[in-house]
């Protein structure tokens, strides 16, 4: 904290900021390679102690077990993390320098911790072979896939952070988190828990020699319900109420999300297993929300509900469970429609920007989309962990449809167009004065032919202490006012009028404060004006420098796409891999998780 700036630069963080982070990092990864060491070379038993305590404690193996509770709770410190840090941006702006932000902390060593339980999951097995598929590094070491997938996704995730100051230092802050590089950051924590996932295969745990199925079925639905978590916190701003992109990416989103681990937990985990891992995902977001909103006095993050999509893929599968594909795709349209139906309720009890029939059609087909394709990569997935997936030229194909669908139905989304030319009139009457900043109501105007059943349209101000959301109500043919009062001044507050409607998605500036860090001036917020409808990311992103040319963008977004290209397909593998015993060329090897598993021998030094 000492570190604070009289100033928020709005570009990378100063050279000695950059320094102590990596001081911090080379710590890290300096005690990581030690305990590694020790355990390795014999020189102490203390870490396979506590992996062999663990593994009793689990019923499983202590390179599983030990492995699987650091990353757990690793995972909910990143969580943690991700959800103060975006509220602390929406409600404060920027960061006075990125060490000034107690949510990083809780990043940093998140993700570390992701990438040190794939570490342990390598190093401790000893004098044995974890599994069939597992690698040869030396002779009389080989390495859990579940394990070298942890690791990776770990350090994708932590790549996310020197690049994120990168990207800054080009293009100055997205504030947004969609940016590139903070969906490494999240993308690398959510999809760590297939690693998770793969390892718990490996163990064997779950075998019809296991004595305790309760424990099996209770982990392996928490498990699940973490996938939920980590594939949900891709729709954190619409979690928060600041989306910058078309609504209907939300049910789109949701499907997406409920149809890999619904499926996936009730194939895997058997009768029950969907509910299980909705019931952890909401335990858990409900109580990371109220340490937000209560505990740190942020702006508390709604979320999904996923009850009703979980109760109908339990119905589902009491007719389809026995073929599993068919039980994907069905039960992912089932999510896509009826699903989403109970979500659209959800969203006007609780969310700050409820559902509209602005998207009723296109949302709807858009969540039928991405809930089937999802359904059919949970389905692969649940397949994979049980040793049955079908030859791979059914599965590639399969997976690389699915993953095209998505992509397709996300890229559709993020279209959007400004209406062009459109003038709208602003009366502003006084409200009052509150801790020194101007509060106003307004009356707008809007031409005619630019809404029509929005999906939102409203004043948003942020970044000046809490965010203030206020709907417009309609009071005659293209006339409207705010529901509540807003600032208009202030040095932090940020005030826009935003509109979104079908594919338009555009916004005008009502206050804006000067900012030296971008040479940007004051936009002020007299009684009355008119202003033209613009691109909502010219002021939602103002610290973005869209100036830097189009081709070193693009080349910069190529890298981070390689990047994520890489651990998705390194998660295939690994599935694959486990799934057929160490082949993933011929189909070949064990064709159920029994089968697969090795012989456990005493793990010594």
């Amino acid at each position: 904290m000492i570190l604070v700036a009289a100033a928020k630069p709005a570009g990378g963080a100063a050279l000695r900021e950059v320094f102590i982070a990596s001081l911090i990092g080379a710590a890290l990864a300096t005690a990581l390679l030690l305990v590694v060491y020790l355990h390795r070379s014999g020189r102490t038993t203390a870490l396979q102690r506590a992996a062999d305590a663990t593994g009793r404690a689990l019923g499983a193996p202590g390179w599983v077990a030990l492995p699987t509770v650091f990353t757990t709770a690793s995972l909910m410190t990143a969580l943690l993390g991700m959800y103060w840090d975006i509220s602390l941006h929406i409600d404060q702006g920027r960061d006075p320098g990125p060490l000034a932000n107690p949510a990083h902390y809780l990043i940093l060593f998140g993700l570390f911790g992701i990438f040190a339980g794939g570490v342990l999951a390598i190093s401790l097995p000893m004098g044995e072979r974890p599994g069939p598929a597992s690698v040869r590094v030396t002779e009389g070491w080989y390495d859990p896939v579940g394990g070298l997938l942890l690791a990776g996704a770990g350090m994708y995730a932590l790549l996310g952070f020197p690049l994120d100051d990168v990207w800054h230092r080009l293009f100055g802050q997205d504030v947004t988190l969609w940016g590139p590089t903070h969906l490494m950051l999240i993308g690398g924590a959510g999809l760590s828990l297939v690693g998770m996932l793969v390892l718990e295969k490996e163990g064997g745990a779950g075998t019809e020699d296991t004595p305790n199925k309760a424990r099996e079925f209770v982990r392996r639905g928490f498990a699940m319900g973490g996938l939920l978590i980590g594939l949900s916190v891709f729709q954190g701003e619409f979690d928060f109420g600041v989306p910058q992109f078309r609504m209907v990416l939300q049910p789109a989103l949701i499907a997406a999300a409920a149809g890999v681990a619904l499926v996936a937990a009730r194939l895997w985990t058997g009768k029950g297993g969907a509910l299980v891992a909705a019931g952890f995902f909401l335990a858990v977001h409900g109580v990371i929300s109220t340490i937000v909103g209560q505990g740190f006095g942020e702006i508390t993050p709604r979320f999904p509900l996923y009850a009703g999509s979980a109760l109908l893929v339990e119905v589902v599968a009491l007719v389809l469970a026995r073929r599993p594909l068919l039980f994907g795709a069905v039960a992912g349209a089932v999510i896509g429609t009826l699903g989403t139906g109970t979500e659209a309720l959800w969203s006007h009890a609780v969310m700050r920007l409820p559902w509209t029939s602005d998207i009723a059609v296109e949302g709807t087909l858009s969540a039928l989309v991405t809930g089937v394709a999802g359904g059919l990569v949970g389905a692969l997935l649940a397949l994979g962990l049980e040793g049955r997936l079908p030859v791979p030229r059914t599965a590639r194909t399969l997976y690389l449809a699915s993953l095209v669908a998505l992509a397709a139905v996300v890229g559709n989304g993020l279209l959007a167009t400004v209406p062009s030319g459109a003038k709208v009139d602003v009366a502003l009457s006084e409200a009052g004065t509150r801790a020194r900043v101007r509060y106003v109501s307004a009356e707008v105007t809007l031409p005619k032919g630019v809404v029509d059943g929005p999906s939102w349209l409203q004043v948003t101000a942020w970044q000046g202490g809490k965010l203030v959301v206020t709907p417009l109500e309609p009071t005659g043919h293209g006339t409207y006012r705010t529901s509540r009062s807003f600032p208009a001044s202030g040095d932090d507050w940020k005030t826009l009028l935003r509109v979104q409607d079908g594919r338009e998605l555009s916004a005008l500036p009502i206050w804006l404060p000067a900012d030296e860090a971008i040479h940007a001036k004051e936009v002020s917020a007299p009684a009355h004006f008119t202003r033209t409808l613009g691109p909502e990311i010219k002021i939602l992103q103002r610290e973005r420098n869209l100036s830097v040319p189009t081709w070193l963008f693009g080349a910069a977004s190529l890298v981070v796409l390689f990047c994520t290209l890489a651990l998705v397909g390194a998660l295939a593998w690994g599935v694959s891999r486990v799934s057929r015993g160490g082949s993933v060329r011929d189909g070949r090897g064990p064709r159920s998780t029994s089968a697969a598993r090795p012989a456990l021998r005493p793990q010594t030094a």
